[in-house]
């Protein structure tokens, strides 16, 4: 006999109300679904009721994820964040009578620096693409605008033509939650945009589409299409390390800090709601820290 499954009803009027209350993406809320169906599945086949939780059926739960699943601790972190949200709606809705999932904290998560690259190594991937091409000329723009705009993949594939000034050099991003920022991008860009625009982008645009970067039956780039992209690019290099779009953020961001640039700036640049969340780019390279020590401290060299 097939387990019936609580909670249906409730998790999909939650994810309503996250894409259309609380303006979350798509990409967000399909985390939301997973990790709630995974924990709404394991209370089912416990014999529990979601809505009568204890203390202890949660603990239960934590060791079922980080013994049985091997969870990682980051991944079970983000799941009782999942879940202390979807628990604190069923409160204020008065489905449950209170968030047991206050109650319980994450296991302490090991900090990692970003991950990023040196200046050289995006120089090397900035020779691979053909741009005798149009895909070629698309690919370089996608190189230089994660670069210098510092956006998510997300942002970068929701470019029209019509968001961008030209004359200002500046972009209209739609951010997280629906927020609108404007970016900046410099000439290396610049030149790679006019090229794409004056020529392969009218090969590509076979849909007449306004979005800027097109796949190659000239549809909208997806997200998935630009990491497939970025594979293929690395994989033309000398350089032995996973690429992601994020991790070219992570380079835009840490690259203008060991240059100097103040943190609020970088968070504005970035599109954080918080100075909390930019701070995770206050780490400097080992080589900018010996510099800024032998220049800036009196005793550090001696007077010839």
């Amino acid at each position: 006999m097939e387990m019936e499954v609580q909670g249906k009803k409730e998790l999909n009027e939650f994810l309503e109300y996250l894409k259309f209350q609380k303006n979350y993406s798509d990409y967000t809320i399909r985390s939301y679904q997973n990790d709630i169906c995974e924990f709404l599945n394991h209370v089912s086949s416990e014999g529990l009721s979601f809505k009568k939780l204890e203390y202890s059926d949660i603990r239960f739960y934590l060791m079922f994820l980080k013994d049985e699943k091997c969870d990682d601790n980051s991944s079970i972190d983000r799941k009782l964040s999942a879940l202390r949200t979807f628990y604190k709606y069923l409160a204020n809705e008065g489905i449950v009578s209170s968030n047991v999932f206050s109650l319980v904290s994450g296991p302490k998560k090991s900090k990692k620096l970003p991950r990023y690259f040196e200046y050289n190594e995006l120089e090397e991937m900035f020779l691979v693409p053909d741009t005798h091409t149009a895909l070629g000329q698309r690919d370089l723009l996608l190189l230089e605008m994660l670069y210098a705009t510092g956006c998510r993949v997300g942002e970068l594939v929701s470019i029209k033509v019509s968001d961008i000034d030209f004359g200002r050099r500046n972009i209209l991003i739609l951010g997280k939650g629906n927020k609108e920022r404007y970016v900046t991008y410099g000439e290396y860009c610049e030149d790679a945009l006019m090229n794409y625009l004056n020529d392969g982008y009218h090969s590509l645009n076979c849909q007449n589409n306004g979005y800027l970067f097109l796949n190659h039956n000239g549809g909208v780039l997806t997200e998935r299409g630009v990491r497939y992209i970025l594979d293929h690019i690395i994989k033309q290099t000398s350089i032995h390390k996973n690429i992601s779009p994020h991790m070219i953020r992570h380079s835009f961001a840490t690259h203008l800090l060991n240059e100097g640039c103040d943190l609020l700036t970088v968070q504005k640049l970035l599109g954080h709601e918080s100075i909390k969340a930019t701070q995770i780019y206050t780490h400097v390279t080992t080589d900018r820290l010996k510099e800024v020590y032998f220049r800036s401290f009196p005793r550090a060299k001696k007077d010839d």
